[in-house]
């Protein structure tokens, strides 16, 4: 194996990507490889990797257990979970339970057999080491960020999701949640528990946990968790409590060189790690890569303490992920960080500082290069866009690299060091960038202002050659620097003025050689260590050699036949002379060529020596060559690189294989011997890493063949190459994880990168080259994104178009072209006979260029041959369907009307043909354009095909055609644009514009069409239609404003009622305030406003007026309603006009109210009695006594027959607080005695309610009974209405459900209640009860009738109408076992015409009562007496003379069942 080498970089975003185990094994997933590190206090060592992962490596913990800590778990995007011997390297075993990337895993610390894994649907998966068992559960729909395994409980989970929710499972109740987590605002990085079981305190002083929120006491029976997450907080969480007891907000600390801004989000990850035995200790990440150190017992500032303070450089330099800790012997406890510098840190958790540095790699090794002056200074060219010097031969860090970003934005691809001045290293980069770097200052690199248009392969210094004058005299360097790119150009630099343009020096090959044809691309140079000749490889595969300085050719070698991928001459020190002129080459050939020029150098010929046969021949690699170095300490022998994923050392001379080193995972790119050590050589590839080797310790010796190449490729093949969909879009969208194989190209795909494609598109591996470089905040920040943002997998629907081939486009002469196509003998007969034709002046006997079999020659002789061969093209294009083709032909051949008759007809016109239809005339040109419309229209081309009418000033005929497909909108703009404002067509589409609006539901866009056009009336309309209240404020707003002034009063007030029911007020009252007109609708929900406001509604209005708030209350509600009146709207007794009472009543009077019914709500009951109460004070202003008291019953026949009982109760409280309906307001002396019949049937009514609310205050007020809530029987009550009977049977009303009955002796009754106990309506009561029961029993007995008609019925029917017959006879059955009075009911024996005569009989009763007896009636009188007879009962409070009448109309009236059950002990 290797001895030291430079990992591929940990990868980034990842909660769990690198853990180390009690022996200091550390492993890192990097890319899909595993890479196993031997660490210790002092040093580290890579001891091999574990491959096998088709994705990349998202997940990796040890097995913590003594015994099994060799054995390991990882997870990846491939969605497979894999178990590992690391000692042995080798896969144990694959679970393949998941069907999404796996986002982390955890190997449980107390089960030494349970593994828990989550993927990114949120599925956590358990896998059983000793069994290979799983099991699946899915706690949460959530895409899974971290988990953790508990310490103290093994079936504890804890699990982080990417929305900031933490939940705790417990593993054996199949995924059971026991805890939901919630504070943090999003995702969650880490979790980390608490070494130590239980809940003790972290605070030293009590006042400390109350400031921070923590725990002043411990708690033994918990466990506290950590997390981490991208919002910049740290939480402590109590599973007791199940919430957070402290939170930790990370501190901004100032870096050298910019300040950071709290107000920016930074780009985190926030990682925590719990020390063992350490509970009060908790380690965390910061923004800029430093490492915390948080005291949970401390306060403030002396929380927190940073790593690696004792000297300059130790902490990382961008933000860390991951923190493992492992314990040495001698209790030495290690923290291993990894960091999106591409730096490993080992931090001693004592002292806080950094032990040592292990710099990774984060792309392909492109290049490597040996300093000349400075012994063992080794320069790697990296594709993360970074150059590392390594000097590998310090002795105190074996890791000393530094690391060169500055003036690098992209892969580096090329590196030479200066071959006599120290640290000066000469670069070239993946996007044509040529520069030089003095890795001894920190000085940004010299750049040249020559670019390359492709990418650099290959950089040499050498002797300036002309037009450059260099020379030691003038005190100038001597040394050039020559650049190689894609493109196949040589540049020549002057290293002294880069700012200067640079020279091709193909002009000098030219001029010196005369060469006149053109120039085989070149991909290599190499000059010769004496700088007397150059060596220049060609894509053709040719290796020109030139002598200097005036670049004259003296020999080409055509052994290759493909594309030279690298060139390499003999080092001259220490060498024998006759080994000086050997030059070694590798092409895509996977040959080997040794060249011996000696000849050619020492004795250069007159013309250039083609060479055909090489020196020696090398075989033995399956792929193409990449880079080879000879050794510096021997002789003639050889190390070469390939494609197949090896190095192979050579002895040249004998043509033998010494040894084959594979310690790589994929091809190799670049080699070079170590300057110091003869034994020691450096490789480096497409997996990322940089390998020392030796040679004497490899046991193979050849590259594998046969199966060990398949079983080779296999590995190498690891990782299905993935093409990127959009290179450019990674790079914008930040950094994502390493993608896997991609197809590099390296200086072995030069010939590629010369025939048009890019380097830059080469590798899809070397994805964090251009993303993740450590470059500094300012430069970094449009790489920041999260790891989530991986390029999303292609759709199996959709193929991906970037790898279809491009479709070649049809020829226009396919019958002449199909004439190349012949043998080879055919078309070298074409030349004979065109050279006749040409030279001859006569063709051969039976040839017509352009005809027949000599069709293809037209177009090599005179225009008749090519005219007749345009015949025989346009025939061939008939036949095929074409017509397309034919039109161009006609098109050159001059025939303009011919081809654009032929493209009208066949309909296929384009812009291009009309484009040059002037050409032939404006009647030619006008007929085209039409056509093309016409075309267009049927293409549904609308817009376009109406553009063309307008050019030929078709303009009406355009508008016509945009209407009638039912484009409105434009055929608008065109007719404002082009035609007078008064045009008719307008007007006509907006009308029809607006009602295609109106019927699509678009009703504001149509009001707006309406208002165009003129309708204002129909635009109010529309609006309107929504019946919101916005629109309809809008509408009576534009109705208004246009001066529809019936519209506008109509629309505002339907906005006002809608405001009003949802009580805003104010809202109302500005709306109507608009208008004079309607003031007495403004005085109608002033007296709403009032009456809500009095009633106490329940429900908190939206709005409301000063003078509606409750306060000192006058004795009425009608008098607060006058004096509003006549302070805030000016209407008084003394008011005229259109503010007198009398006017204002007449338009109040057109209000249609309807009927009051149950299902009404009640804010609707209230507008409709507030409406009855406006018009009663209307009426009192008017001195109207009758129809004042009309109006006072119908608004409270609403509350009544519509509303809660309690609610009509107040209003009656409210409108009479004295009881006496007579007394209508003392403020303003005013007493009702209304003289009409109907006025007075209304007052008797309205009294007898006001006593009926009274009186049930008064039971309610003074019962005895009310205190235990046993108030009369359920049998006792009315059969009245069911609000009644409610309160009969105790219930409390809400208006006096506070009311408090006082025990004790009860009061005398302090109103007249003999008005309750009216002989008409009871007996009006009582035939209405008569008519309701027959009613019943008709329909009982129909129903029966019906069913035996029809026969037996459906089981299902009976049970649905039984319960209907049961209904009606259930009171009855009930009521007949219940009372021994009541006898046999003789009910069931009745006939319907017995019931029918009756009926006739009752109605004839109900109809001889008078007409004011039904139209206003009286509570229950039958209730009443109950009530009353009750009280008696109970205390002296109803007079011997009340009682007397009420049992009189009970005996007499009270024939119900339920009331003659309830009246037995008051009549008895």
């Amino acid at each position: 194996m290797h001895e030291r080498s430079l990992p591929a970089s940990p990868n980034w975003y990842c909660s769990r990507c690198s853990d180390v185990n009690s022996s200091g094994l550390l492993g890192v997933g990097a890319k899909n490889i595993i890479y196993l590190i031997d660490v210790s206090a002092s040093s580290c060592r890579v001891a091999g990797e574990l491959v096998g992962h088709k994705d990349f490596v998202s997940s990796f913990s040890f097995c913590q257990h003594a015994g099994q800590s060799h054995i390991c778990v990882s997870s990846s995007n491939d969605g497979t979970v894999r178990f590992w011997d690391a000692d042995n390297k080798v896969l144990i075993r694959e679970h393949a339970a998941h069907q999404s990337p796996v986002a982390a895993v955890h190997w449980s610390p107390l089960d030494q057999n349970l593994v828990v894994s989550g993927d990114e649907k949120g599925v956590v998966v358990c896998h059983w080491h000793n069994t290979g068992d799983t099991a699946s559960f899915f706690p949460e729909p959530r895409t899974i960020f971290c988990l953790t395994c508990s310490p103290h409980t093994w079936s504890t989970v804890a699990v982080g999701y990417k929305d900031g929710m933490i939940v705790l499972i417990d593993v054996s109740k199949k995924g059971e949640v026991t805890h939901r987590l919630r504070g943090h605002e999003d995702e969650i990085h880490s979790l980390a528990w608490s070494p130590l079981a239980g809940e003790d305190a972290f605070f030293s002083r009590p006042e400390d946990s109350e400031a921070n929120g923590g725990v002043a006491a411990g708690d033994a029976s918990g466990c506290y968790l950590a997390s981490g997450s991208k919002d910049q907080t740290m939480r402590i969480w109590s599973l007791t409590k199940g919430k957070a007891v402290m939170t930790l907000k990370l501190p901004y600390l100032k870096k050298r060189g910019h300040t950071v801004d709290p107000g920016v989000k930074e780009r985190l990850w926030l990682h925590v790690h719990w020390p063992r035995e350490r509970p009060t200790q908790l380690v965390s990440s910061c923004f800029g890569g430093e490492l915390v150190m948080w005291d949970l017992t401390k306060t403030g500032k002396q929380r927190w303490t940073l790593f690696g303070t004792s000297s300059e450089g130790q902490n990382h330099s961008r933000i860390v992920f991951n923190v493992s800790a492992v314990r040495l012997q001698g209790d030495r406890e290690l923290l291993i960080s990894t960091s999106m510098d591409r730096e490993i840190k080992c931090w001693d958790l004592a002292s806080l500082d950094c032990c040592w540095t292990l710099p990774t790699l984060g792309g392909f090794v492109y290049a490597l290069a040996f300093s000349p002056v400075g012994a063992g200074c080794l320069a790697l060219g990296v594709g993360d866009n970074m150059i590392r010097v390594w000097n590998t031969l310090t002795t105190q860090n074996q890791y000393d690299t530094r690391s060169f970003w500055q003036g690098i934005k992209s892969k580096v691809t090329a590196l030479v060091w200066h071959p006599q001045k120290e640290g000066s290293l000469s670069f070239g980069t993946d996007d044509g960038k040529v520069g030089i770097y003095d890795v001894f200052s920190n000085r940004p690199p010299q750049i040249s202002s020559s670019y390359h248009r492709k990418t650099v392969y290959t950089l040499a210094w050498g002797p300036p050659v002309p037009p450059m004058s260099f020379g030691a005299a003038g005190g100038k360097p001597s040394y050039s620097l020559y650049s190689c790119a894609g493109e196949g150009v040589i540049l020549q630099h002057d290293p002294s003025r880069l700012s200067g343009d640079a020279s091709d020096i193909d002009r000098l090959i030219r001029d010196t050689n005369s060469i006149k044809h053109k120039l085989s691309p070149h991909t290599d140079l190499r000059w010769k260590p004496d700088g007397k000749v150059v060596a220049i490889g060609n894509e053709d595969g040719c290796i020109d050699v030139y002598g200097a300085p005036a670049l004259k050719l003296l020999c080409s070698i055509q052994q290759h036949h493909k594309i030279i991928n690298t060139l390499r001459w003999h080092q001259g020190h220490g060498a024998p002379p006759e080994l000086h002129c050997l030059l070694a080459s590798g092409s895509s050939n996977a040959t080997v060529y040794v060249h011996d020029l000696r000849a050619v150098i020492e004795n250069p010929p007159e013309s250039p020596v083609v060479m055909t046969e090489p020196f020696r021949r090398l075989c033995g690699h399956t792929s193409k060559i990449t880079s080879m170095a000879w050794s510096p300490h021997h002789e003639a022998r050889l190390v070469t690189v390939s494609y197949d994923g090896t190095a192979q050392v050579w002895d040249v001379l004998p043509e033998e294989a010494l040894c084959n080193y594979r310690g790589h995972n994929g091809y190799l790119l670049c080699v070079d011997w170590s300057p110091v050590d003869p034994d020691a050589i450096w490789t480096g590839g497409k997996d990322f890493t940089l390998q020392e080797w030796r040679v004497s310790k490899q046991e193979f010796t050849k590259p594998p063949k046969g199966k060990k190449m398949v079983d080779l490729k296999e590995k190498m093949k690891a990782n299905p190459k993935q093409k990127r969909k959009n290179k450019k879009a990674s790079v914008a969208g930040g950094a994502t994880p390493p993608e896997m194989n991609g197809d590099p190209v390296t200086g072995g795909e030069k010939a590629a990168a010369a025939a048009g494609q890019e380097l830059s598109g080469e590798d899809e591996d070397d994805e964090v080259g251009s993303t993740n470089s450590p470059v500094p905040p300012s430069v970094s920040a449009a790489f920041d994104t999260q790891r989530r943002s991986v390029t999303p997998a292609k759709s199996k629907d959709k193929p991906d178009l970037a790898l279809l081939k491009k479709k070649k486009p049809r020829s226009m002469l396919p019958v002449s072209t199909s004439m190349d196509h012949r043998p080879k003998e055919d078309l070298l007969q074409d030349c004979i006979t065109l050279a006749s034709v040409k030279h001859s002046g006569a063709p051969p006997a039976g040839c017509v260029p352009g005809q027949g079999e000599h069709v293809h020659l037209g177009l090599f002789s005179d225009r008749q041959a090519l005219y007749r061969m345009f015949e025989a093209e346009e025939e061939g294009h008939m036949e095929a369907g074409h017509f397309e083709s034919v039109v161009y032909l006609r098109l050159w051949s001059g025939d303009l009307q011919g081809a654009l008759q032929l493209a009208t007809e066949r309909g296929e016109l384009n812009d291009h043909l009309l484009s040059l239809a002037p050409m032939a005339g404006f009647e030619v040109w006008s007929r085209t354009a039409e056509a093309f419309a016409r075309q267009l229209c049927l293409q549904e081309q609308y817009l376009k095909a109406a553009s063309h009418l307008l050019s030929i000033n078709r303009l009406y005929q355009a508008v016509d055609l945009l209407r009638s497909h039912k484009l409105y909108r434009e055929a608008i703009a065109l007719v404002k644009a082009r035609l007078p404002a008064d045009e008719p067509v307008l007007k006509e589409l907006y009308s029809c514009w607006a009602g295609v609006l109106e019927r699509d539901g678009h009703f504001s866009s149509a009001a707006k069409c309406y208002l165009a056009a003129g309708a204002s009336f129909d635009a109010a309309k529309v609006i309107a239609r929504k019946s919101d209240v916005p629109s309809l404020r809008t509408a009576a707003g534009v109705a208004r404003i246009s001066g529809e002034a019936s519209l506008a009063q109509s629309l505002a007030l339907r906005c006002a009622k809608d405001l009003a029911l949802v009580q805003d007020w104010t809202a109302a009252q500005d709306l109507l305030s608009s208008q004079d007109s309607l003031l007495v609708h403004r005085l109608h929900l002033c007296t709403a406003e009032l009456l809500a406001a009095l009633l106490s509604d329940p429900q908190p209005c939206v709005s409301s007026h000063p003078w509606a708030s409750p306060g000192p209350r006058p004795s009425s509600i009608q008098d607060r309603v006058r004096d509003v009146w006549e302070e805030q709207f000016g209407v008084s007794q003394t008011s005229s006009g259109q503010r007198g009472a009398a006017a204002l009543r007449r338009e109040l009077t057109s209000v249609e109210s309807p009927t009051p019914s149950a299902n009404i709500p009640l804010r609707q009951v209230q507008l409709y009695s507030s409406l009855h109460l406006t018009r009663a004070v209307l009426s009192w202003l008017l001195d109207d006594a009758g129809q004042l008291m009309t109006e006072l019953w119908q608004a409270a026949a609403w509350l009544r027959d519509a509303g809660p009982f309690s609610v009509s109760a107040e209003l009656s409280r409210l409108l009479f607080p004295d009881g006496d309906i007579s007394v209508w307001s003392r403020k303003h002396p005013k007493t009702l005695e209304p003289t009409e019949e109907e006025a007075k049937a209304a007052a008797s009514s309205l009294q007898a309610f006001v006593q009926y609310y009274r009186l049930y205050r008064h039971w309610w007020t003074h019962s005895s009974q009310i205190q235990n809530r046993v108030p009369l029987s359920a049998a006792d009550s009315s059969p009245g209405d069911g609000v009644k009977d409610g309160v009969v049977n105790g219930g409390v009303s809400e208006a006096e459900g506070s009311v408090c009955p006082a025990p004790g002796s009860p009061g005398v009754l302090d109103f007249d209640a003999s008005v309750l106990l009216s002989e008409h309506h009871a007996a009006c009561q009582a035939t209405q009860r008569s008519v309701r029961e027959i009613q019943e029993r008709l329909a009982a007995l129909v129903l029966q009738h019906s069913r035996a008609q029809g026969g037996q019925l459906h089981p299902g029917e009976k049970e649905a109408d039984g319960p209907i017959v049961q209904t009606s006879t259930a009171r009855e059955s009930s009521d007949s076992q219940g009372s021994a009075d009541a006898g046999q009911r003789p009910e069931d024996s009745e006939t319907l015409l017995s019931l029918s005569t009756k009926m006739s009989q009752q109605q004839k009763l109900l109809a001889d009562l008078p007409d004011t007896v039904k139209m206003f009636p009286h509570p229950d009188v039958v209730e009443c007496c109950l009530v009353l007879l009750h009280l008696s009962k109970s205390s002296p409070s109803v007079s011997e003379a009340t009682r007397q009448r009420a049992k009189d109309l009970l005996r007499k009236h009270g024939t119900d069942p339920a009331v003659l059950k309830a009246s037995q002990r008051f009549l008895h």
